[in-house]
């Protein structure tokens, strides 16, 4: 059997809470948490270019499995996802669980942890065809209404992830919508219990064939919403097996996240990693930190960058807002990401964004936005990896909640 490339130490820990720093180490670098791991989609990060991916820090990429699938065997030739990302750092996939929800139950409704947006968008497309079925053999899922049904089962999750050849890959699991009954939570938690475990056989079945490609490293996907007795089953029952890791993933609202994770890191086995999914506001971070998170990642720092939105230590701006059109200021002062130490001002990226520099081609006026998205979408992604930086720093410094309450005053101020 291939020597075992993946492995976690913890470094250190925060007193009387449930988290630490450590390092994943894995076949293509170390990631040393709490971090940031930013999302690449379809195995790039968009507006973030390679030769910027390690001036701002970032230790990592996780991609879209589901997404992927259909290029597995492109990227297989490629040398694997992070040869074929060019970024040359760890990688991880998901499984497409997520997609069960958003195809299915949750077609066309917002996935949100904010109450108010849940009532707004739970029955806005109700009757709206949707795109996946769930089976006990797995999902059957159409990209659009015309496409043929497609079914997707634990097995063939774990082969395209296999030939994708992420660092870490995930168990494919039954993501719930919000508004999903108590008991089909029940049904889908028992379901990706018996999914994981055919996700563990087939695994360990594609290492042994596959002996002369780097280790995997598995995580299973916990969900339960957020039913404690839900929460704890699962992380009893998949603490209990022979995975890499954890990732903690559902729909639930914003006020139960620190119960949620507290509950299941509280009985996972402590020397394996915990990967967050799907959140970066600052708030989350520190919550999921500490309660024995390590991992994080999340969409929004790039996609509020492509609306004009810049994240702060005072909080986040607008540059789209009038009142910056005339500002000279950076970003903010003192930031040391690429955008920033280029000395662009917020009045100089606010006319790129908004196509405001007299008369232009619509080629101009195209090149002007990508620049626009780059500078902003790397300032953003640069944030959010400090800020683990310095709450990592903290934890080895034993100064984690001082630390918590100062940055969160100010930012949330």
């Amino acid at each position: 059997m291939k020597q075992n490339q993946f492995s976690f130490e913890i470094t250190t820990k925060i007193p009387d809470a449930l988290g630490r720093a450590g390092i994943i180490h894995t076949p293509h670098g170390d990631i040393h948490t709490p971090a940031f791991v930013v999302v690449g989609t379809y195995a790039k990060v968009r507006f973030l270019p390679s030769s910027k991916f390690h001036r701002i820090n970032a230790q990592a990429m996780i991609s879209n499995g589901f997404h992927l699938s259909k290029f597995a065997d492109e990227i297989e030739k490629a040398g694997g996802l992070s040869k074929y990302s060019l970024y040359n750092c760890p990688t991880i996939t998901d499984s497409g669980g997520f997609q069960v929800m958003s195809f299915g139950s949750g077609l066309g409704k917002v996935v949100s942890m904010d109450k108010r947006n849940i009532a707004r968008e739970q029955f806005k497309t109700e009757n709206k065809k949707r795109l996946a079925r769930v089976s006990e053999e797995g999902v059957y899922f159409k990209t659009k209404d015309t496409d043929p049904e497609k079914l997707f089962t634990p097995e063939y999750s774990m082969k395209f992830q296999h030939k994708i050849g992420a660092d870490i890959i995930m168990s494919f699991d039954e993501l719930t919508n919000i508004g999903d009954s108590r008991e089909y939570n029940e049904e889908a938690l028992n379901r990706t219990y018996r999914w994981a475990e055919r996700c563990l056989d087939e695994h360990q079945k594609l290492t042994h064939e596959r002996i002369d490609k780097p280790y995997q490293g598995l995580y299973a996907v916990l969900q339960g919403a957020h039913y404690q007795d839900l929460r704890e089953k699962a992380a009893r029952d998949l603490g209990a097996m022979n995975f890499d890791g954890y990732g903690l993933g559902g729909a639930f609202e914003k006020e139960h996240l620190s119960d949620i994770l507290f509950w299941c890191n509280r009985i996972l086995p402590e020397s394996k990693p915990r990967h967050l999914l799907g959140l970066s506001k600052p708030d989350d971070i520190f919550v999921g930190v500490e309660n024995g998170c390590d991992t994080f990642d999340c969409v929004a720092p790039t996609r509020e960058a492509r609306h004009g939105k810049i994240y702060t230590p005072d909080g986040d701006i607008n540059l789209r807002n009038a009142k910056f059109a005339d500002d000279p200021s950076p970003l903010f002062e003192g930031c040391q990401c690429p955008t920033c130490k280029s000395n662009y001002s917020r009045e100089e990226i606010r006319k790129l964004l908004k196509n405001n520099g007299g008369l232009k081609t619509a080629k101009q006026i195209e090149e002007d936005k990508q620049l626009a998205m780059e500078l902003l979408t790397t300032h953003n992604v640069y944030f959010i990896i400090k800020l683990t930086q310095q709450i990592r720093q903290s934890i080895h410094d034993q100064n984690f909640f001082n630390f918590r309450d100062k940055w969160l005053k100010r930012y949330y101020s």
